[in-house]
């Protein structure tokens, strides 16, 4: 390194003979000193620039060596592969091992007439709390950044000029006699910190002093390298490294936090898509009923106009109409609410978003599944579920801070090894001309300290094995959490499924019942109030079948964002897929 650093004596030799004297004035002021330099060593300037060049390419291969060292020794297998975090939320279908890429409906004014597909794509594109959380793994990427700048090299400059005037015992040692003193230093150096636990660092400066005590002035410049190497604390690429690996696991943790939150919006979307339907339809089946009671009402009344039937029977016909008509209001009431619901999460493009009307294409009808066992769905959770892998990375976390607490517990102890040569003259090209010579300088030695209680450290200590074993309990109830949600999740899929038949039958029932008793009330066999009460029970039971249906499409969407899979069901690609692996300890 240094054979390379004094190639350009070479240079400075042909410039000394070309050098141009300059008479200089017995007393300088520092700007005028410096000026003095500059003049007289005009020729130096390009040897100089070289220096600087020299400097600047070892900043280089120095950044380069630390990346590259820095990239290597990451471990990749607790945090991943070293890319940018994904922070888009893409659809896509995958037919047939291929991927084509669907993209959001265009939404033209007026009813908004989509399927359930559609208002996903339309939710994962414009959903603003989505918007906003997808920048966090963005966010976050930049904390990795901060902490790779700590193994950038770093540049340094000091310039400084100044003057001495007083006087002192002359030689005689009767005497005192004035003197002036003007000195200007300039320094440049680089330094450079490894993984390791090393730093280098490179220096370069020139020191002047022109004094009225002599004749000529007097230069002074030197080149050298300094490293230190810490032998104890803050030795070695893991505790070095831990805190980007930390940064780069909380990157990845913002990328599970926001694959949670996908998967709960797709499942608030889905949810809501079908009460609307719900919504919908009961206010179909309540418009049905009420047509029917209205005509029962009019009947009735021709029945007591011509004797066939008492007044008293009207006042239960009325009842059952005011009755209908109240559930009409309310049936229109919750589909209004539903439906703002589902457009703040579809955030549709375009004015009046509010006034939108909503035309669903799919109405619920009953999938054919067949329900996996539950330990399947328990497994699949295990390792899928976003809230798991968030804890997982907390455990990796803590190990990477018992690394640096370990390492805290150590003394201080610092080899450093310093190496230059120098050269001086009364002038600046020449002090640089001898820097060749065979004088130089070196230094070693260490440097050691150690808190006598080191309380600070093994505080630090502590606290992080605490935590650590805080995070392990905590996964181990969150997985008995999870398994407890996918269980009961599972028994829901089922209590609906079964409750989808049991309420078509008892709907069956009902209309036979209202049936009869219409057929007997012709024949003076039955009364209006029984009639009125087998339309009631018809319309709760028709509700109840439809309900039924969507509680069983539900519980579909309930089960599968428990165990971690509506994503993929739905053939979402999202941040967060892969399964955090622990460490085995």
């Amino acid at each position: 390194m240094f054979r390379a650093i004094f190639g350009c004596q070479h240079e400075v030799k042909n410039c000394i003979v070309k050098k141009i004297r300059i008479k200089k004035p017995k007393h300088l002021t520092a700007i005028g000193l410096n000026r003095y330099a500059l003049g007289s060593d005009m020729m130096f300037t390009g040897c100089y620039h070289r220096l600087l060049k020299f400097l600047a390419v070892c900043g280089l291969l120095l950044a380069a060596a630390s990346c590259t060292l820095v990239e290597k020794r990451i471990d990749r297998t607790a945090d991943g592969p070293n890319v940018p975090a994904d922070t888009a939320v893409h659809l896509r279908l995958e037919p047939k091992g291929q991927t084509e890429e669907i993209a959001a409906p265009a939404v033209p004014p007026g009813p908004l007439k989509i399927t359930i597909t559609e208002a996903i794509l339309l939710c994962l594109e414009n959903n603003r709390s989505l918007v906003v959380q997808r920048l966090n793994p963005a966010i976050q990427q930049t904390a990795e950044e901060q902490e790779r700048a700590v193994f950038d090299p770093a540049i340094s400059a000091d310039v400084s000029a100044g003057r001495v005037k007083g006087e002192r015992l002359a030689r005689s040692g009767s005497e005192t006699e004035d003197f002036t003193t003007d000195a200007a230093e300039g320094i440049i150096s680089l330094e450079q910190y490894f993984p390791t636990g090393t730093t280098v660092a490179l220096e370069a400066g020139s020191q002047m002093d022109d004094s009225s005590l002599y004749e000529s002035s007097f230069f002074a410049s030197r080149l050298g390298m300094t490293v230190t190497q810490a032998l104890l604390r803050g030795f070695g690429t893991d505790v070095n490294l831990a805190r980007l690996q930390q940064a780069r696991l909380d990157t990845r943790m913002s990328e599970y936090e926001l694959r949670g939150f996908t998967e709960f919006l797709v499942a608030d979307v889905e949810r809501t898509y079908w009460d609307f339907a719900l919504a919908r339809r009961q206010i179909e089946i309540v418009e049905e009923s009420l047509k029917v009671a209205r005509q029962q009402l009019n009947e009735t009344r021709e029945l007591i106009d011509v004797g066939r039937m008492a007044k008293a029977e009207l006042a239960a016909v009325q009842a059952e109409v005011a009755a209908q008509e109240q559930a009409l209001i309310e049936a229109r009431a919750n589909k209004e609410s539903i439906r703002l619901q589902l457009l703040r999460l579809l955030n549709p493009a375009g004015p009046g978003i509010w006034q939108r009307e909503l035309d669903l294409i799919h109405q619920p009808t009953l999938p054919e599944i067949k329900l996996e066992d539950v330990e399947l769905h328990v497994a699949v959770a295990m390792r899928m579920r976003q809230i798991l892998n968030e804890a997982r990375l907390e455990i990796l976390r803590g190990d990477l801070d018992l690394v640096q607490t370990q390492k805290g517990l150590l003394p201080l102890m610092d080899l450093f090894i310093t190496l230059g040569k120098s050269g001086y003259a009364d002038s600046f090209g020449e002090s640089v001309s001898k820097i060749k010579k065979d004088s130089y300088d070196a230094m070693a030695g260490v440097r050691f300290n150690y808190p006598v209680f080191n309380r600070d450290a093994k505080a630090r200590h502590r606290r992080a094995q605490l935590t650590r074993e805080q995070a392990q309990k905590a996964l181990e109830n969150l997985s008995q959490l999870v398994e407890v949600d996918v269980r009961t999740a599972y028994i829901e899929v089922n209590r609906t499924k079964q409750q989808i038949a049991a309420s078509s039958a008892t709907r069956m029932f009902d209309e036979e019942k209202l049936r009869s008793e219409t057929e007997k009330l012709r024949v003076g066999k039955s009364t209006s109030f029984l009639v009125a009460q087998a339309q009631r029970d018809l319309l709760v039971s028709r509700i109840a079948e439809v309900r039924a249906l969507a509680n069983y499409l539900k519980a579909l969407i309930d089960l599968y964002r428990q165990d971690g899979t509506l994503l993929e069901r739905r053939r979402i690609s999202a941040p967060g897929r892969d399964a955090v692996q622990l460490s085995n300890r």
